[in-house]
């Protein structure tokens, strides 16, 4: 079963699974990831949701205000390569939409990479569909952008 805790961007097992996601954003980027790295950052605005099996964080996601105070921002999701395909990325996704709702957002965006099809198939399956890309990453070539309603 899997447990989810909503925490800080301080988190220990969040900045853990941040790392393992870095390297693995590097292996399927390698010549542009440097592009996005900046990007990535989180900080003290972040909500972030951690997913576990008994006491191992196996998955994260997080998400942040955007200049619309309407918007959020999906960032930092992922899990861990030997637990995916059981449904944990939509179980972190659909948290943290729902916290979202709590603090009054009413729609949420995203921008995942075209080297990432689990990421793009769990996002069309929580029905995000394409937009134009939004800055930064409006001519990164390398980007989809993606957005739903939260009402």
């Amino acid at each position: 079963m899997i447990r989810l805790k909503r925490t800080l961007v301080t988190d220990p097992d969040f900045q853990m699974l941040v790392i393992d996601l870095d390297k693995e954003l590097w292996t399927r980027y390698p010549d542009t990831q440097q592009n996005f790295a900046p990007h990535n950052k989180v900080d003290h605005t972040v909500r972030v949701v951690v997913a576990y099996t008994g006491n191992e964080p196996v998955g994260c996601g997080a998400f942040r205000p955007t200049e619309d105070e309407h918007i959020l921002e999906i960032k930092r999701m992922y899990v861990s390569p030997k637990m995916r395909g059981r449904g944990i990325a939509k179980q972190i996704l659909q948290a943290l939409e729902q916290w979202g709702r709590e603090e009054g957002f009413t729609h949420s965006k995203l921008e995942t990479g075209n080297n990432q099809p689990e990421a793009i198939a769990v996002y069309k399956r929580a029905e995000y569909k394409e937009i134009p890309n939004y800055p930064p990453y409006t001519n990164m070539t390398e980007s989809i952008c993606m957005a739903k309603s939260l009402l």
